[in-house]
């Protein structure tokens, strides 16, 4: 009931804000409304969650609806039965999704019970999907698609009415990109092949190596594939062998980028890896030829703290950015149960030869140390079993280069030495020493250096 009065709160903030951009005005005996303070507000919060308000008062203004809807209870407990799809649901990435499958249960009319078929039609929902409404003849009960009608006239109002039903409507197209998210070949990749290469004793092409299993990690390990440099020329490495069973690296990477533009306060990181820098098509690259990364995302706050000077540095962004990339595959549970058995783990990064330290702090995950220092602060912002973005509080730094040089003091120390090993003078035996003074009483000692 909490919940409710909240999502009460803003569908009537947010319902007038939206209707002053266009010539509908919902009032509070709207359907809309009621939505929230029935037993069906789990619907309500979905349908705020994919941006479809403005769609359903536009709809209202026009003519009346009719919105099909589990209650609180029923649908709690399909999504809880089916995590996956609920996961699926919810990514920012699926919104196209979610929508589809909410505007499925919205008719662009009013249907009663009076209207219902006395056997069976087909209507047309907002999203352009049919809906079938049926009737049992010999037990009198009445479905929509293939979920029963639970409490017919749940709730009506001037420009519409709900039906409570048994569970959601799943359309065909939402059903489909759910199976082609899961599907094998989508998530797969095959290790990459080089040319074909000639044996110059024989002559005749090197027999192919024996073929891998897809899904193989790749024979270079990753700091071979990189591109050479800060700039834009390609990754040397090869790319898969074949046209199936192989990563969509340039769609998982976009993939990834919208969701930080979606999730929100991570628009700096998302402008440079695509706009400042070519890493985002790099990193697409790599992932396509099988390789797996974490991305330690520091957000906007953090990254405002950056000077000009140091991003206006000639390779200075793609640095920065290689330190917070880890050729692992690593979510917030793994680090974090990683951490808490051994106290301290070093995670290699794309930046050779630095490594970013972790430890346990706060009941979080912190890396690095001293002001170069950040906590796990969003986990989890996009997983997608190859590519996996973590949020971080700050932006990450590597510990400073000790000089190599030898002290001042012991330079002193060495020179005095020297000095004084200088000045002593070589033994001489006793016929040296009377040539010598003969030598000297002629002015002649000073042509010989062994007399000096």
């Amino acid at each position: 009931m909490k919940m409710a009065g909240v999502l009460s709160c803003l569908f009537f903030i947010l319902l007038p804000l939206s209707a002053s951009h266009s010539s509908s005005q919902v009032n509070s005996n709207s359907v809309l409304v009621a939505l929230i303070n029935s037993h069906y507000t789990e619907m309500a919060e979905l349908v705020e969650k994919a941006f479809l308000l403005q769609t359903l008062e536009e709809a209202i203004a026009k003519h009346n609806i009719t919105i099909f809807a589990p209650n609180n209870e029923a649908l709690e407990r399909e999504l809880d039965l089916n995590r996956e799809f609920k996961r699926f649901l919810l990514q920012p990435r699926n919104l196209r999704s979610l929508q589809t499958l909410l505007l499925s249960h919205i008719l662009p009319h009013r249907v009663t019970l009076h209207d219902w078929p006395s056997s069976s039609g087909r209507l047309r929902s907002l999203s352009s999907e049919g809906v079938e409404l049926t009737t049992d003849a010999s037990t009198g009960e009445r479905l929509v698609s293939t979920a029963r009608l639970m409490s017919p006239h749940a709730v009506e109002r001037p420009d519409g009415v709900i039906h409570g039903i048994e569970r959601l409507i799943v359309p065909r197209s939402v059903q489909q990109d759910f199976n082609n998210r899961r599907r094998l070949s989508s998530i797969s990749a095959v290790k990459p092949e080089g040319a074909p290469e000639v044996d110059p004793r024989t002559n005749r092409l090197k027999k192919p190596a024996p073929s891998t299993k897809p899904g193989s990690p790749p024979a270079l390990p990753i700091y071979a594939a990189m591109a050479p440099g800060p700039s834009i020329a390609p990754a040397p490495a090869p790319g898969p062998g074949g046209p199936h069973y192989h990563f969509d690296g340039e769609q998982q990477v976009k993939d990834f980028i919208h969701t930080l533009l979606h999730y929100g306060g991570y628009n700096e990181m998302a402008d440079i890896l695509v706009n400042l820098t070519s890493l985002a098509v790099e990193m697409g690259r790599l992932v396509s030829e099988g390789y797996v990364l974490t991305v330690l995302a520091p957000n906007d706050e953090a990254m405002a703290k950056l000077t000009t000077d140091r991003l206006s540095e000639p390779g200075s962004p793609e640095q920065i950015v290689y330190y917070h990339i880890i050729p692992e595959y690593q979510t917030e549970e793994s680090m974090y149960n990683a951490v808490r058995r051994f106290g301290k783990v070093s995670y290699d990064t794309l930046r050779l030869p630095h490594k970013v330290a972790a430890h346990e702090a706060d009941g979080s995950v912190k890396f690095g140390q001293g002001d170069g220092s950040a906590y796990l602060f969003d986990p989890d912002i996009y997983t997608d079993g190859r590519i996996s973005v973590q949020g971080i509080d700050g932006v990450l730094l590597p510990p400073e280069e000790k000089a190599a040089a030898t002290p001042a003091s012991h330079m002193v120390k060495v020179k005095l030495k020297q000095v004084k090993v200088a000045s002593v003078r070589p033994h001489r035996g006793k016929l040296l020493e009377v040539v010598c003074s003969m030598l000297v009483a002629f002015g002649q000692d000073s042509h010989f250096t062994t007399c000096l």
